[in-house]
């Protein structure tokens, strides 16, 4: 039966049939083969190898996994990177003083002795892919439940030790179709990663959060690194003797410009998508997860956002930390919006009333829709409570490093006696001096403990409140929620050593003992919120009954929907494995009457210019350069193009994935979603979705023109269509006819 339900899986990815548009799927390059017939069809020229070779250099090759979190391109044979700004916010951030504040005014490296290492950031090459799909379901058959799920993991973490041949060399195998399939991936990992240039964040950031999703849209999202190696071209930790990556491939770059349905490739690393999501979890996400993350974070950034307007040292050390939670706050309140709009939970109970007339002549299958509306019933009265874990009660930092120390300092204490326990109590002590004394705000702090700690005694009511947190309640009681929990609050923050940071690292100096640390009354709150013991605690085995009911359920499913669908191409999920989609510049109608042009010109920009707004706010060059219509070799009709839109599909991760045009020559960086399409992760909206791009156009025209690195436009392969003649004057770069 496994083996058939394995034909079935490989027939439905490699079949192409007209069930899913082109611009709809985040294809796994090593099937992308099989769609090639009709990438062609929509404008693409060159061939499948192209595309995705193992053995051989291919696009895939100029695709970066950075950091873990985004996408990169390499642009030149020296490893330069372009990707996002916002991928590239930290560094730049961590790099920025009141004094050097490369952040507000921008940075270019004028040579390599001027970049910047940024360390713990790290750059990934896939190397290759392999089903291993047979492996896996040989090893786990006949398991069940927490069985299963253990030996598949002793499985994955035997297939990707043996693949990871070399020091450098990473490998882990992803699971597809809520694991009806396996696929392992190898990469080459570079520590060795240097911040190169960036737009003063007034270009970079553009618009603010109040463009943040939407078209209309004039931000140049982008900052350039490059990756550096050993003399051997070989990854190498960080050295002064490092050299510039010399990669298997690199991306040529266009400025022929785009127009409305030109052909278009995103390539690169979709983060989480939920699209076989049933109607049960769009309502629970619409109605009560959604909701209340946006209320939490909403209390994080008001907080936040009103220490940083008082100094430029605060907004320089809180100002990633914001940028990363305002990002997905507004994320959250769009989702919502639109799959209430689009009406995908009434949607998903008509496809699912179909699948139960058809699972019901399966006995494997019959009855599944049943159990789903089940498992969702036991989990709803906890619902808000969970969410507020780890988007409430550990969104305070020094909660989570008490939980981490007091955790880390009892497992040494066990098993490796005092000097093992000595040594770690000095790595607390560094962790202590890192990120968290560097992003510690006392009075927002503060505010957010007190202020989340009273909404969720607003939200969850009385009796469902967990013990430790009612006992908080009862002692602290003031007559009111919020004098309560401020009063608790002031309790904590005096007579803890573990939240101030300065508290903190001499308590850590002391050589305190394991017993120290549980009396202190910090520690003593944050222990009650370790995820999983406070899910035990207070909620008995009801959430890890769902997580494993639905994860049975979830895979029973798929594998229904395989079947049930066998012939017709369905794409996997996005998890942060390597995509490619395929698609063309298109716009769009958002509303009666109003159709929305695929490109946005400087002009735009200077529209919405408000002098000294931290959102609109321009650099004194880019108005001297747009009054002088200075545009060089970018420019187009007497004006810049500064962004575009495509029906690529994509979600978060993609963020600095490159644009591709039919020629294999990067256009421009995906970087954001269109507000209307919001529902994207969940349900793929095929009149509205649209990829948002900054054109590399403008990109190159902030480098050259406003930044003045010439040297880096110097490494770049780039083409026009044109004679050499009719091109403005050289500068050392490449400038191609095509």
């Amino acid at each position: 039966m496994k083996k058939t339900i394995y034909l079935l899986l490989c027939a439905m990815v490699f079949s192409i049939a007209n069930t899913a548009k082109a611009d709809e799927g985040m294809w796994i390059p090593m099937l992308i083969g099989k769609n090639y017939e009709q990438m062609k069809k929509q404008g693409f020229k060159l061939s499948a190898q192209d595309l995705y070779n193992a053995n051989g250099s291919s696009l895939k090759d100029a695709i970066v996994h950075f950091g873990g979190f985004c996408t990169g391109e390499i642009v030149s044979d020296k490893g330069l990177i372009f990707t996002n700004h916002h991928c590239g916010y930290d560094a730049i951030a961590s790099n920025s003083t009141a004094q050097n504040n490369i952040l507000d005014n921008g940075f270019y490296a004028k040579n390599y002795g001027e970049e910047k290492p940024i360390n713990g950031l790290f750059v990934r090459f896939l190397q290759r892919m392999e089903d291993v799909t047979a492996k896996v379901n040989e090893a786990t058959k006949g398991l069940q439940g927490e069985e299963k799920a253990s030996k598949m993991l002793e499985v994955f973490n035997a297939i990707s030790k043996a693949a990871a041949t070399g020091p450098t060399m990473e490998a882990n195998v992803k699971d597809f179709y809520k694991s009806n399939q396996f696929i392992l991936f190898v990469y080459e990992r570079f520590d060795d990663v240097r911040l190169v240039g960036a737009p003063p964040q007034n270009i970079g950031k553009f618009g603010g959060d109040t463009d943040n999703w939407e078209w209309p849209r004039q931000t140049g999202d982008f900052s350039v690194f490059r990756v550096y190696s050993a003399k051997d071209n070989k990854p190498a930790a960080y050295s002064v003797e490092n050299v510039p990556y010399k990669p298997k491939k690199f991306l040529p770059v266009s400025i022929k410009g785009v127009k409305n349905g030109d052909f278009s490739i995103v390539y690169g690393y979709p983060g989480r998508t939920d699209r076989y999501l049933t109607s049960y979890g769009v309502d629970l996400a619409v109605n009560k997860v959604n909701p209340t993350i946006v209320k939490l974070r909403d209390i994080r950034l008001k907080a936040w956002k009103t220490e940083m307007d008082k100094s430029v040292d605060t907004r320089l050390k809180l100002s990633s930390k914001y940028a990363n939670i305002a990002n997905y706050w507004k994320y959250y309140i769009g989702q919502t919006e639109q799959l209430k709009r689009l009406k995908i939970s009434d949607n998903k109970r008509t496809e699912e009333k179909s699948f139960t007339e058809w699972a019901a002549q399966k006995t494997e299958f019959a009855g599944l829709m049943e159990q789903y509306d089940q498992i969702y019933k036991s989990l709803d009265p906890i619902a808000v409570q969970r969410t507020y874990i780890n988007e409430g009660f550990l969104a305070s930092a020094w909660v989570s490093n008490a939980i981490t120390i007091g955790r880390s300092w009892a497992a040494v204490a066990q098993k490796k006696g005092d000097d093992a326990f000595a040594a770690q109590v000095k790595n607390s002590i560094d962790q202590a001096a890192g990120t968290y004394e560097q992003t510690y705000n006392e009075t927002a702090d503060k505010k957010i403990f007190a202020q989340i700690l009273t909404a969720f005694y607003t939200d969850v009511p009385v009796k469902s409140q967990p013990k430790f947190y009612a006992e908080i309640a009862e002692k602290y009681w003031t007559g009111n929620p919020e004098g309560t929990f401020q009063k608790y609050t002031s309790y904590l923050w005096e007579n803890s050593k573990l939240i101030r940071p300065d508290k903190l690292k001499a308590f850590l100096a002391s050589k305190p003992s394991l017993d120290d640390l549980k009396n202190d009354p910090g520690y003593q709150y944050a222990v009650n919120l370790y995820p999983a013991d406070y899910i035990k605690t207070n909620f008995g085995s009801v959430v890890a009954d769902f997580e494993n009911k639905k994860a049975e359920l979830d895979h029973l499913y798929l594998k229904a929907i395989l079947e049930k669908n066998a012939g017709k191409t369905m794409y996997p999920d996005a998890n942060s494995t390597m995509r490619l989609s395929y698609g063309n510049v298109q716009d769009y109608s958002p509303k009666d009457g109003i159709v929305y042009r695929t490109t946005t010109t400087i002009d735009g920009v200077m529209q919405k210019y408000i002098p000294g707004d931290d959102e609109f706010d321009l650099p004194a060059n880019l108005i001297e350069n747009y009054k002088k219509k200075n545009f060089g070799q970018y420019g187009n009709n007497g004006t810049l193009t500064v962004g575009f839109i495509t029906n690529n599909d994509i979600t978060g991760g993609n963020s600095g994935s490159p644009v591709i045009n039919g020629d294999g020559e990067l256009i421009g960086l995906a970087f954001d979603g269109n507000w209307e399409a919001m529902s994207g992760d969940i349900a793929f909206d095929k009149e509205f979705k649209r990829t948002i791009c900054v054109d590399v156009r403008y990109v190159l025209w902030c480098i050259d023109v406003l930044g003045g690195a010439k040297n880096l436009i110097s490494e770049l392969d780039i083409r026009k269509d044109s004679t050499p003649e009719k091109v403005a004057p050289k500068t050392k770069a490449a400038v191609k006819s095509k």
